[in-house]
């Protein structure tokens, strides 16, 4: 027993040796096995690493050298292949870390373009509506005609096309014309009833006697573009431009230039265009900040980033800007009618968002265009006014009383 050594052989597979008439046939073993002769071979064996020992003593040292020296080996071996184990996780690891990383700095980068350009686009915005008349006419004309084109394109895409027939290109293309002039026929005879009446039953008219066999998807499809295109959008002309009432109270007009149109240019089409587009502003970022911290209960299969408790801080973020933005400029003068302002004005916001993000699921896309880096295309960051417009001129026109003055 004094002489007998303990080798650990828990990793290792034991197999007898077997008895060959010759020599040179062996079997074929693995690296973690060790041959045993249980005839010439005796040493003590420590199993999972109990204090027991089963004594098994040699008769031979050369074969106590040689299990030894096979252990070693083996030993060696393992270590060998624990390490190569070792190395090519850090080869799957080390990827997958860059991979993370790249991420991250694509996400900051898309970050940094998209309040850069989101910055410029407000500026800008806010200078024309100010400016309003032919300016701000054609620079709605100029959006409308890029929307109306991004539509269509969404239209014909392959998710669309794949259960309807889209309609042609070259009335896609009239279309976009026709959506691109409404908003200028409304500054011109303050009304659009029968341009967009006279233009929808044209394009009817050469639907139905195309070529080929027409179909009504076609059909539903361009009325609903000269609608949602053209239509509406129009609504933005007859609020700022059209509610020409000034704004007496707005105590900012007292001091405005008078080369740039003095206490005569604050009118209540202008006051109520910089509240609307001021709150749906806010109800975006406050829905998206929301989202992103308490976002919980998904609100609509339609969009699948849009929850409750995103939308519900975003309505509350969209009042409160109404109704400071109401005290600020004094108008309207009733604290419920700046809340019902800033309710009409959300909902009008969510709405469009979500009838676009519609027509982008059924298109399978992600966003309408590429035009605006980091915002995708115009439908992409106009698609909250859409229905806004028509929400807020009819609110001012019929429910406020001498237009909240």
């Amino acid at each position: 027993m004094a002489s007998s050594s303990f080798v650990e052989i828990e990793r290792f597979h034991l197999i007898p040796l077997l008895s060959v008439t010759c020599p040179c046939h062996r079997p074929l073993l693995s690296k973690n096995s060790l041959i045993l002769n249980r005839k010439k071979l005796n040493f003590d064996l420590l199993l999972n690493g109990s204090k027991t020992a089963v004594p098994v003593h040699a008769k031979r040292a050369t074969a106590k050298r040689w299990l030894i020296t096979s252990v070693a080996r083996a030993e060696a071996d393992s270590v060998d292949e624990d390490s190569g184990k070792e190395e090519v996780e850090k080869d799957h690891i080390s990827p997958a870390k860059e991979d993370s990383v790249s991420q991250l700095q694509q996400k900051a980068s898309q970050l940094k373009k998209r309040i850069i350009f989101g910055l410029g686009i407000g500026i800008s915005a806010g200078g024309i509506v100010l400016a309003g008349g032919w300016v701000f006419t054609v620079a709605l004309a100029v959006v409308v005609f890029v929307g109306a084109r991004e539509y269509f394109e969404l239209v014909r895409s392959r998710g669309i096309t794949a259960g309807m027939t889209p309609p042609p290109r070259y009335v896609s293309r009239v279309c976009s014309v026709i959506c691109a002039f409404m908003p200028v026929l409304t500054l011109y005879f303050g009304q659009i009833d029968i341009p967009v009446t006279f233009a929808a039953f044209a394009v009817a008219m050469a639907l139905l006697l195309q070529r080929g066999n027409p179909r009504f998807s076609q059909l539903s499809s361009t009325i609903f573009g000269l609608f949602y295109c053209g239509y509406l959008p129009c609504f933005w002309v007859k609020l700022r431009c059209g509610l020409a009432a000034p704004a007496l109270n707005t105590r900012i007009g007292t001091t405005w230039p008078v080369l740039l149109g003095g206490q005569a240019h604050w009118t209540v089409g202008l006051v109520a265009t910089l509240i609307s587009m001021s709150s749906i502003i806010a109800a975006d970022t406050y829905a998206f900040i929301g989202g992103k911290a308490f976002g919980r209960t998904l609100l609509t299969r339609i969009s699948p980033k849009k929850t409750w408790e995103g939308t519900i801080i975003g309505l509350g973020g969209c009042i409160a800007t109404s109704v400071v933005l109401s005290k600020f400029f004094c108008w309207p003068t009733s604290l419920l009618s700046a809340i019902a302002l800033g309710f009409l004005n959300f909902f009008g916001s969510i709405f469009g968002d979500l009838t676009e993000s519609m027509i982008k699921r059924d298109a399978g896309v992600k966003d309408s265009g590429s035009l605006i880096p980091g915002h995708g295309g115009i439908l992409d960051r106009s698609d909250s006014y859409i229905f806004t417009g028509a929400l807020a001129y009819s609110f001012v026109k019929t429910f406020l009383p001498l237009y909240g003055v």
